[in-house]
């Protein structure tokens, strides 16, 4: 192999990089970003630079020793593979680039909604530096979505002095992402904060006055002097329609990251091909942990997935099945989720939840599958290695937030 191309200049696009030298790739590498910046972390985009705390969150690397070919603001717009094991061709606004390898990690883009009026999304560091321009004392802020990113703003813009509302599509805050009945124990954060929260409210569309909700009448609408749009992201694909690759969701991949031929039947010789990966938020990859495909657009693991993908790129046999791991700020709160509770059995409460200090626990039968835990980063650390290792634990110790999450974990 003589010339890997990165696709992607986000954390995954950059970490790849690192992992093919540090596994000792000696060819050229070539790192094609749409965006003219180098690789940043886009966590702090939605805290400390919105805050206005920070306002540079460049990757750390060290370029010299990476002898990579930067081609930044420059965009792929189609790919066409060779035979399995061959390469192909890139194209780009840039011109056409053969490779060898291929890694794509193009991210995910912001879901907007209907309507001309000006949304607002923190996605980029342009984008969180033209919103935090936007939140001064007084301003009247709509934001659509309690998720993460949604909940987020919305603590700043009410640190900042702003009449903030947040309109939720769901019943209650993080819904999709904790499910009803732990998201409900999330929305008095708001009103503690002076945000008003209007849950089971959609939105038809943004006009230049702010909202327009679907019901009809005086309360059909949210005037606004700035509206935030979180309500979720899309894998970036767009450019890979025609390619050949299978796309469900996001890059179809084995626990390996090799990509999957469209059409290609299961488990027959080359259904998929180690010469074009795919890692980050773009990635759809098999986990055998939890006997699905995960699509998981999380900092941990666009930090640590590239590892696997680079050994793959370079013929080792590798396998990537961490549990992931989420971390949000928000309300004075430091939250946390680790794990997978999508077809867990049951949850179990650890400490009283309307105070400040507890933690959420999924099991399924006395298997810990996932937990969330709001300022009890012990426990948190805890239960993450006791998840990484399959462990089973006694549930009632468990629910006692007096002792210590591995005094709960069974021999």
């Amino acid at each position: 192999m003589e010339r890997v191309i990165v696709v992607g200049g986000g954390l995954a696009g950059v970490r790849a990089l690192e992992a093919l030298r540090k596994k000792g790739y000696e060819g050229a590498l070539t790192l094609v970003s749409a965006e003219r910046h180098r690789p940043y972390d886009r966590p702090p985009l939605s805290k400390a630079v919105l805050a206005g705390d920070s306002d540079d969150t460049t990757v750390d690397a060290d370029w010299d020793a990476l002898r990579c070919e930067l081609l930044l603001g420059e965009r792929a717009t189609a790919l066409r593979p060779g035979e399995p094991g061959r390469g192909g061709v890139l194209a780009t606004t840039a011109g056409e680039l053969p490779f060898d390898g291929l890694v794509i990690a193009t991210g995910a883009a912001p879901i907007t909604l209907p309507g001309d009026g000006r949304q607002h999304v923190v996605r980029t560091i342009e984008d969180a530096r033209e919103l935090r321009g936007l939140l001064a004392p007084g301003a009247r802020v709509a934001i659509v979505g309690a998720g993460w990113i949604g909940a987020e703003v919305a603590t700043t813009a009410a640190k900042k002095g702003c009449a903030v509302t947040v309109v939720e599509a769901a019943d209650t805050p993080l819904a999709n992402a904790l499910g009803p009945e732990a998201g409900a124990l999330t929305a008095p954060w708001y009103a503690e904060a002076g945000v008003e929260l209007r849950t089971g409210v959609k939105v038809a569309e943004v006009d230049a006055r702010g909202l327009v909700l679907a019901a009809d009448g005086a309360a059909g609408r949210i005037d606004a002097d700035a509206v935030v749009v979180g309500v979720g992201v899309r894998p970036d694909l767009g450019w890979l329609a025609g390619s050949g690759l299978l796309l469900e969701r996001g890059v179809v991949t084995d626990g390996s990251f090799r990509t999957c031929h469209e059409g290609a039947e299961p488990g027959t010789p080359g259904e998929y091909r180690p010469d074009i990966v795919a890692v980050g938020d773009c990635a759809a990859w098999w986990s055998s942990r939890y006997g699905r495909r995960l699509l998981v657009e999380h900092w941990d693991t666009a930090l640590n997935a590239p590892e696997t993908a680079a050994a793959t790129l370079l013929g080792e046999d590798a396998a990537y099945d961490a549990a992931p791991y989420f971390w949000s700020e928000q309300f004075g709160r430091m939250v946390q989720y680790a794990g997978n509770h999508a077809a867990s059995e049951r949850m179990i409460r650890r400490g009283d939840t309307t105070g400040r200090k507890w933690a959420l626990a999924w099991l399924t039968g006395d298997r810990l599958d996932a937990i969330l835990t709001v300022d009890r980063p012990r426990d948190l650390v805890q239960a993450r290695r006791a998840i990484a290792a399959g462990a089973s634990v006694d549930p009632a110790v468990l629910a006692d937030p007096d002792v210590p999450v591995r005094q709960a974990v069974r021999g």
